[in-house]
């Protein structure tokens, strides 16, 4: 579960969905922001010039952080370490290899930091000209982002990742609680909280047991009874679900509707920004698994800033030390081809050729099935990924002109039928902390139907969903609480839509291919559509090139062998 995608927003994913629009425009992130909100124009014209201005440097952060949770003894945690290891021991390459990646997301991203730690020099090749947007700096100097990035306890690369690179600091952990909103008791809220006295699975039993708002005790019992298959046919059962929508299985296990209604609704909009109806059971109970399996697996942390500076810029100047480059405004155009079928370079927009001895493709599954070539279109490998298409979804940023009261420092559910989760920044985050006036970011999902519509009508219906989150504080004409401005992003393709019968479509990082690899949190490995997916998906690309090493400097040799003019 990821707000990266309990996720909001994949990074890789918005990254490279605004990268690639010159050829996309289906898939570009559409970005608008506003001091205007509704037909209620002038009022919002009035509270313009109410607006506080911050200094740099004026505010005391005053939000509770929590301990970070001991994570190194984990089972998965120190897996992921081993993989992490791989890159750093593994013999010191004789001549580097030159690794040509498309998209700076969190995949590519990935995909070059190990390469790099490995001893080899990644070329990263970013479309934007300003660099790796998961959030964008507004005329004020406030951020807004393309999503809720939420980092779980769950996610161990890329807890390795902050660790690898020194930013552990940057996370801003939580309590350990799951908070959902009462739509039949608006602007209260029913918590689940996980003692820290109790080991896993017993801590997730507990605070199960200990909420009785959501759930009676008859309908505690029939969800646990349908889930005994899963829990005793461990791996094999959840993949076998991946034929099923949640609701599918709810009914199949018979476990009541309301369970589906008070629970899993928000759970599937929040893991991939669709409805029970839609998901795949699949991925709902990798989610359970991994956060009843492991203590500390579903406590979360918020960054301490924005993503660009705090997360991915410590990324890049580690692969730049490393003698790795990255390139921005190289935007990819085509894959041309060698006679036999291997990859020759990439072309980008301006014309210029980019040439390697492995190629990896790192932005996201709409942008690169138009981009196959059509050589390789036939192929299995490819033809599958016909299947797998992003999702949309919308991020709403709305500043107030005061404080909200009626929130807490976390992550919320809102259990709206407009609304997936929300934060208010303004005291989750300590870059965007303002003691004055609450910020709130608002995840808006299913979007499908929403995606086309203007950002007044995106905006009206979201306040009047937190009309009902905040009854005393919020009205939707804006006779309490007032709007000073706001930002939407639309993002009509992000992450992938985990539907039943996806996994088998999957790809492996390494393709059938010689030279040519894919990363991409659609790509196959065990986090799903997540930013730890991204982040996995990267690692095992770069292992697979690490590995055929022997092969890829062989096959460049011949290369420049053939180039070599014959003397006559």
């Amino acid at each position: 579960m990821d707000t990266g995608c309990l996720s909001s927003m994949n990074i890789a994913g918005a990254n490279q969905a605004r990268a690639f629009v010159g050829q996309l425009p289906t898939q570009r992130c559409f970005i608008s922001s506003h001091r205007m909100s509704f037909d209620v124009k002038s009022l919002v014209l009035k509270n313009k010039g109410k607006r506080l201005q911050r200094r740099l440097g004026a505010l005391q952060v005053v939000c509770q952080d929590f301990p970070r949770p001991p994570l190194e003894s984990t089972i998965n945690y120190l897996e992921a370490g081993q993989l992490s290891s791989f890159f750093r021991n593994s013999e010191r390459p004789s001549k580097p290899l030159q690794v040509v990646i498309a998209g700076a997301g969190l995949a590519g991203l990935s995909t070059a930091k190990y390469l790099a730690d490995a001893g080899h020099k990644p070329i990263l090749l970013e479309a934007s000209r300003f660099g790796w947007k998961a959030a964008w700096k507004d005329e004020d100097g406030d951020w807004y982002e393309t999503g809720l990035h939420i980092f779980f306890g769950a996610y161990p690369n890329i807890q390795n990742l902050f660790g690898e690179l020194g930013i552990e600091d940057r996370l801003q952990w939580k309590e350990h609680s799951m908070i959902f909103a009462m739509p039949n008791k608006p602007g209260e809220f029913s918590r689940f909280d996980f003692p820290e006295t109790l080991p896993a699975p017993l801590n997730g039993v507990w605070a199960i047991l200990r909420n009785n708002e959501m759930l009676t005790w008859p309908e505690k019992v029939k969800f646990a009874i349908g889930l005994l298959p899963a829990m005793v046919g461990g791996q094999p059962y959840v993949e076998a679900q991946d034929g099923l929508t949640v609701s599918e299985w709810m009914k199949k296990q018979g476990v009541p509707d309301r369970v589906n209604d008070e629970v899993f609704i928000a759970m599937s909009k929040a893991l991939n920004f669709i409805n029970p109806d839609e998901l795949s059971m699949q991925c709902i109970l990798i989610a359970l698994n991994r956060f009843l399996q492991e203590k500390h697996g579903s406590k979360m942390a918020f960054l301490d800033g924005n993503p660009p500076e705090r997360l991915c810029m410590p990324i890049v100047e580690h692969i730049r030390s490393r003698g790795g480059d990255v390139r921005l405004n190289s935007r990819i155009k085509k894959i041309e081809l060698n006679p036999d079928g291997t990859v020759k370079h990439f072309a980008l927009n301006d014309g210029t050729q980019i040439t390697g001895d492995a190629y990896v493709f790192a932005a996201p599954v709409d942008i690169f099935k138009l981009l196959v070539p059509q050589e390789w279109r036939e192929i299995s490998y490819f033809k599958k990924l016909e299947k797998l298409v992003g999702v949309p979804v919308i991020n709403v940023h709305i500043w107030f002109d005061r404080k909200l009261k009626n929130t807490y420092d976390h992550l919320l559910f809102s259990r709206s039928s407009l609304l997936s989760v929300y934060a208010d920044m303004s005291v989750t985050c300590k870059e965007y902390y303002d003691p004055n006036r609450s910020m709130l970011e608002l995840v808006f999902a299913p979007a499908e139907e929403w995606i086309g519509r203007s950002d007044t009508e995106i905006i009206d219906a979201t306040m009047q969903e937190l009309a009902k989150l905040f009854p005393d504080e919020i009205a939707a004409d804006q006779s309490k609480a007032k709007i000073l401005k706001y930002h939407v992003v639309k993002t009509p393709r992000s992450v992938y839509k985990t539907v039943p019968n996806c996994e088998p479509c999957r790809p492996l990082q390494r393709s059938p291919i010689e030279g040519f690899y894919l990363a991409g949190d659609y790509t196959k490995q065990k986090y799903l559509a997540s930013m730890e997916g991204a982040v996995l998906s990267g690692k095992l690309c770069a292992q697979s090139i690490v590995q055929d090493y022997s092969r890829l400097s062989l096959r460049a040799q011949k290369s420049l062998q053939s180039e070599v003019p014959v003397a006559t």
